[in-house]
């Protein structure tokens, strides 16, 4: 029974504490409907204010709808004043807009292109200016650098003699000994009556020089005969050959060009003994080389293409003899052939024009080139050459009308032209400096350049008495 009773009273307990829970979860969800929907909840207090506001956005709408019109009336009122100007001006000018339009375009471009074509020749004129004061000092820079030294090369050699009898050995019996000489070597032996002197005449510098070897050994010798002369020939042409190559190989050294084919050297050597208006060719080539190297280094180029191009330049004289073609192309040719690269057998083929110049090696080259050959006493030319060349370049420009006196200066190159006043005004002496500078060109055959200046000058002279 006890047991009975603890259950019960347990039960009541588990049913009270029940109830109790349900009550107290249930009080938040009445009160929430109730503080949702009751008119205390702030709806009273905005009542009144609602009619005020919404009179007050009703004149703001209409405030705002006549501004609005009354813009609109203003901006048609403009566009029609507009209009009306448009008209007026057309009737006055006598043009419609779309014509005025056009013309103001075309007015505004053409003045743009003016602008531009100033501005590009402007542009033009300062660049040339800078380009030829960097050119001059780059030049100038190159020539106090290299200071060498140039003797005169002729078409003879002058062997001397112990003693005037030796001519009649030289001559031998009925000529023969000379006969030898001349056959074999392919010079002539000119005996005159120049004392103690045989003068050897020939074009090719090589030949020249194995027949001058060949007659400096007979005459140490004592034996001349047409065997000893042979045997002594070959003698000397061999020794001579062997010379060459010692020659192009000290000119490659000189250079500072490493890496040549034999072949190349050998036919470098050879242009020791050819020359142009008298100056010695591989000294000349060793001279551009030198030239080309320093002008590429300030120009930032590649120095050691236009050195090598440079000294390999004339190589084409050595065998124009053997082939046909300028010696240009024929060097840019046997530069190929021996292995040497496509940049540098281009610069050789350009440096006389013969190709248009693609690289700026190619157009050093060609500038060193015309440096050593130009400057004054690189080369040289006869006296009666020398007076025929000025004496032409007088006539030439005094066969101009109004050419009153001509005057050759600086060893033929510069010409001076004094004009009449009254005969050549300023543009008509601008022209003549033009056509005589042609005419020379197209008449003439020279080194270098040949400035020509016309000088027309104006004198009023009045007495005070």
């Amino acid at each position: 029974m006890d047991i009975i009773a603890a259950a019960a009273l347990i039960a009541v307990g588990i049913v009270a504490a029940a109830l109790v829970y349900a009550r107290m979860n249930g009080r938040p969800h009445a009160a929430r409907p109730a503080s949702s929907t009751s008119p205390s909840a702030g709806t009273t207090p905005t009542e009144p204010l609602a009619p005020d506001r919404a009179e007050a956005l009703a004149r703001r709408e209409e405030a705002l709808a006549r501004r609005e019109d009354e813009l609109e009336r203003e901006r048609e009122g403009m566009v029609a004043s507009q209009q009306e100007l448009t008209r007026e001006l057309e009737r006055i000018s006598g043009m419609s807009a779309s014509r005025a339009k056009q013309m103001l375009l075309k007015e505004i471009e053409d003045q743009a292109r003016h602008d531009a074509a100033r501005m590009i020749r402007q542009i033009e004129e300062e660049t040339k200016r800078e380009a030829e004061r960097r050119v001059r000092n780059i030049l100038s820079v190159c020539m106090q650098r290299l200071a060498a030294g140039h003797a005169a090369e002729t078409t003879v050699s002058v062997v001397q003699l112990s003693a005037d009898d030796m001519k009649g050995r030289i001559i031998g019996r009925e000529g023969r000994n000379i006969r030898a000489l001349e056959n074999l070597t392919g010079v002539d032996f000119i005996i005159d009556d120049t004392p103690g002197a045989v003068v050897l005449s020939g074009f090719d510098g090589v030949r020249r020089e194995i027949a001058r070897l060949t007659l400096e050994k007979l005459l140490q010798d004592g034996r001349i005969h047409p065997a000893r002369i042979e045997e002594t020939y070959y003698q000397a042409k061999s020794e001579l050959e062997s010379h060459i190559v010692e020659l192009g190989e000290q000119g490659v050294f000189e250079a500072g060009v490493q890496g040549v084919h034999p072949e190349l050297i050998k036919l470098l050597g050879r242009l020791k003994f050819r020359t142009s208006y008298g100056q010695n060719v591989l000294s000349h080539s060793i001279e551009v080389s030198q030239l080309a190297a320093m002008m590429a280094a300030e120009l930032g180029a590649g120095a050691k293409t236009a050195r090598r191009a440079a000294l390999l330049h004339d190589i084409g004289k050595a065998v124009t003899h053997e082939i046909e073609g300028p010696h240009a192309l024929v060097g840019g040719d046997l530069a190929r052939k021996y292995g040497e690269s496509e940049a540098v057998a281009h610069a050789m083929e350009a440096h006389h024009n013969e190709v248009e110049p693609q690289t700026i090696e190619a157009v050093i080259v060609q500038a060193a080139d015309a440096l050593s050959g130009a400057r004054p006493g690189a080369r040289g030319e006869s006296l009666e050459q020398y007076v025929k060349r000025l004496r032409d370049l007088e006539q030439i420009a005094t066969r101009h009308k109004g050419v009153e006196k001509v005057y050759a200066m600086q060893a033929g190159r510069e010409i001076r032209v004094m004009v009449a006043p009254s005969a050549i005004d300023d543009d008509a002496a601008t022209m003549l400096s033009w056509e005589i500078a042609r005419e020379i060109e197209k008449e003439l055959e020279y080194p270098g350049q040949i400035k020509v200046t016309v000088i027309r000058e104006s004198r009023a002279v009045e007495y005070a008495r």
